[in-house]
């Protein structure tokens, strides 16, 4: 996709491989002006994934682009194993002797960097979520107005016709882990009438991360970003078992909706989410509802792929 201007866009992510491969993308596309990292401590521990996000923005070149650190946390915590993976993707040998000086105690908070930057923006901002929403739904709970300086919000979230991925006791398994962290706010991210677009299962369903994928990513390990994908997704082989779970690329097909939305099949529909019992986090169909969303039904598996194999073979200019 090309355009003559940029989009300006805020991110917020929590802290997984995919996130930070979600976050390098959006510094590789023509199209996007990042203006701000926001971090969930969800699928991480912050101070691991504030040292992640910096070491990777410092590679770039873009420490400008200011990071800030949420300090709340979901009604339904991801599992700790899943949470301490940023703490090895630093360990790795592209990422280790990256120096930074930054820490959680040097980065704001997210609330008070995503209501700064929707203060001060001239144009319309574009707002992808590849963690829970809680930390823009506080925002906008402090500030409704804010709400119109949001020209959409990308959100990697939901099940819609198709089953969840939350395997946990007492829940009948309906929900995907990004909702279900919070479904409080995730019901409440409704009812702000948004211009908001779902990535949910449906759509990321179709996109593993596969060994054939990654043997023809190495094949390219000699550019930085290509070797920094594949050490990325290495790591998520044993993270999830294999007789449960497959990996998919979530969060990285959310993020190419902002590039090569051609590649997605969607729906304009009426939904609602649970907040509580055991479907809590539940996304669902409710004609009458008037809360509208945008949702990805299906994706173009070949162009997606291709698309990633094209940006990631790249290397920082600094």
């Amino acid at each position: 996709m090309t355009t003559s201007a940029k989009i300006s866009v805020l991110l917020d992510h929590d802290g997984s491989a995919d996130d930070f491969l979600s976050m390098v993308l959006l510094l590789l596309m023509d199209n996007v002006d990042l203006i701000g990292v926001s971090i969930t401590p969800a699928d991480c521990y912050g101070e691991n994934a504030v040292e992640t996000t910096l070491k990777l923005l410092s590679k770039a070149g873009r420490l400008d682009i200011p990071v800030g650190l949420g300090n709340l946390h979901g009604i339904n915590a991801f599992p700790s194993e899943w949470r301490a993976r940023p703490k090895i993707l630093n360990a790795l040998p592209l990422l280790i002797n990256i120096d930074t000086t930054a820490s959680v105690s040097t980065v704001v908070s997210s609330q008070v960097l995503l209501t700064q930057k929707l203060k001060e923006a001239e144009a319309p901002v574009s707002i992808l979520l590849t963690g829970p929403c809680t930390n823009l739904v506080q925002v906008l709970a402090q500030d409704p107005s804010l709400a119109q300086k949001i020209g959409s919000v990308v959100w990697m979230a939901g099940a819609i016709d198709v089953v969840g991925n939350v395997r946990t006791f007492n829940h009948d398994g309906t929900a995907e882990w990004n909702v279900f962290w919070d479904p409080i706010s995730s019901a409440k991210l409704l009812q702000y009438s948004l211009p908001l677009t779902f990535i949910p299962l449906d759509a990321t369903n179709a996109v593993p991360v596969t060994f054939d994928f990654l043997k023809r990513l190495a094949l390219q390990s000699n550019h930085f970003y290509s070797d920094l994908a594949g050490q990325f997704w290495a790591t998520t082989i044993d993270t999830i078992p294999s007789y449960d779970y497959t990996y998919f690329m979530w969060d990285v097909l959310a993020t190419s909706y902002l590039a090569i939305p051609e590649a997605f099949t969607t729906e304009t529909i009426e939904i609602d989410i649970l907040s509580s019992g055991p479907g809590a986090g539940r996304t669902y169909r409710k004609p009458g509802s008037g809360q509208w969303v945008t949702i990805a039904t299906g994706v173009t598996k070949d162009h997606f792929y291709t698309y990633l194999l094209d940006k990631f073979n790249q290397n920082p200019t600094t």
